[in-house]
């Protein structure tokens, strides 16, 4: 897999992210693996407990990064 370089990369390895819906809802996602990440139509990315996501981005306004200790 080839890194693309993300700005999230350099926050850390683990993640927690705060999305933010077109629609005004929002949703708290935890243990987000930042390696995991794959960007197309829709965002994928997988958490610690192996979960996987699947994100329209299409209907995201914003996202907020924190990193996990």
């Amino acid at each position: 897999m080839v890194n693309l370089q993300s700005t999230i990369n350099k926050i850390g390895q683990i993640v927690t992210q705060i999305i933010h819906f077109s629609n005004g809802n929002k949703r708290t996602i935890e243990h987000i693996i930042v390696a995991s990440i794959k960007q197309g139509e829709f965002t994928k990315f997988r958490t610690t407990d192996n979960r996987m996501w699947l994100i329209n981005t299409k209907n995201v306004d914003c996202l907020e990064v924190f990193k996990e200790e």
